[in-house]
């Protein structure tokens, strides 16, 4: 009996042991490995792998995890968004609300970035909830700035506009609006900067701006989405103290974009805020590289878009893509010990892209940074991996990502 009892005893640790495992593994570590194979062995290399953990925002970029698609089927079926299944890694700290499209209007349901319940708000919590998700309780990171309006997804010339005009005013500020993809179940995209290195792209607009660099702070969509034009503007007023807005003539704003540039100046003059309307900045380049041009929509006027920086980046043409930017676009990339060095190459995974890449092919005469210049490089993009060649091999030294754990390439 005793026999039996110990066989017993040492199955259930057994039992408990594997369960143990299989709990750790959902909660712990996360790894996307590429395993060696021969197209893509390059001189004896290994295996190559990007490690990062999901389980807690980092401070640094960390690589792009892709959501699943929905499919065509149940594209118009109510969902929940993502309670099970999506992790999404940003380089700051930011919090993730969804809605269920099964719920009455005015009701949200919020999630953790891990996928569990966390609170529900209705329409009295929208009223009272914190505006700005970087900022502190009293919500005076804008007061008496000039606010910027829009998504600046790509911080294109275009937006680059919008800050020039609010550094006239007064202290420049942009307020971006995220989570809409989230919320509204749009397909994934990668974002066109990464969120690690907006700040270095907005510290290169204060020439722009009276010297003075822009500072962007995040209001959570899912948190204004209901709002009708005039609560929007009572909000910027009366919870933010700002001065006054700044916003491109296309800028639609309120539930279901019900408020136009001429609605904003009305209701801002009725709030006591100034309202400036901004032309579009035209893409002049349009004709000239390559034909980079996305189909035009209803939106679409021939402005600077970030449509149009996301279609010249998918056909690869570089050029055009430095004209809507006024920038060199940088592809930020998450390495660590698995990075392979041999001489003066670096070989790193796809998984490990923190941003949008351009199309794959080969690039000459980029640029690339570790935090400071480590020297010009050639770039090769495929299906599974980016090569980055130097062109001095002693670029590269064996301590050269001790410290920093993201590379950026310079495409230009």
């Amino acid at each position: 009996a005793k026999g039996g009892d110990a066989k017993q005893a040492a199955s259930q640790r057994s039992s408990l042991s594997t369960a143990q495992a299989a709990t750790q593994g959902r909660s712990g570590p996360h790894r996307i490995a590429s395993h060696p194979r021969g197209g893509m062995e390059r001189g004896g290399t290994a295996a190559l792998a990007c490690t990062f953990r999901s389980s807690s925002p980092a401070s640094h970029c960390s690589p792009l995890l892709r959501p699943r698609r929905r499919s065509p089927a149940a594209a118009g079926a109510p969902r929940f968004l993502p309670p099970t299944g999506r992790r999404f890694s940003y380089c700051s700290q930011n919090r993730f609300v969804d809605t269920s499209k099964g719920l009455k209007r005015y009701s949200l349901t919020t999630f953790s970035p891990f996928g569990r319940l966390a609170v529900s708000l209705n329409d009295a919590d929208l009223v009272k909830d914190k505006m700005l998700i970087d900022c502190g309780e009293e919500q005076d990171c804008v007061l008496d700035g000039i606010v910027a309006l829009g998504k600046f997804d790509a911080l294109h010339i275009g937006h680059r506009e919008l800050a020039m005009h609010a550094s006239k005013s007064g202290n420049p500020f942009l307020l971006s609006f995220v989570g809409m993809a989230e919320v509204l179940g749009w397909e994934y995209r990668p974002p066109i900067v990464a969120h690690c290195d907006r700040k270095r792209v907005l510290s290169s607009w204060a020439p722009y701006c009276r010297n003075v660099v822009p500072l962007e702070y995040q209001v959570e969509f899912s948190k204004v989405r209901y709002l009708t034009p005039r609560q929007f503007v009572e909000r910027l007023s009366t919870d933010l103290r700002i001065k006054g807005v700044v916003a491109g003539e296309n800028y639609r704003f309120g539930y279901k974009a019900s408020g136009d540039a001429a609605e904003l100046v009305k209701l801002c003059e009725e709030f006591g805020l100034s309202a400036f309307i901004v032309r579009s900045v035209m893409d002049t380049a349009k004709g000239s590289y390559n034909g980079a041009i996305p189909t035009v929509n209803s939106s679409d006027k021939g402005q600077v878009s970030s449509s149009r920086v996301r279609q010249a980046l998918s056909v690869g043409d570089i050029e055009y893509v430095s004209k809507l930017l006024g920038r060199k676009h940088r592809l930020v990339l998450t390495v660590s010990e698995y990075s392979i060095k041999e001489r003066k190459n670096i070989i790193v995974p796809k998984s490990c892209m923190v941003n949008m890449p351009p199309a794959d092919g080969f690039y000459e005469n980029c640029e690339l940074f570790n935090g400071g210049y480590l020297g010009l490089c050639r770039v090769a993009i495929n299906t599974e991996t980016i090569d980055i060649e130097m062109k001095d091999e002693s670029s590269l030294s064996p301590d050269t990502f001790q410290e920093v754990k993201q590379v950026g390439i310079e495409f230009g």
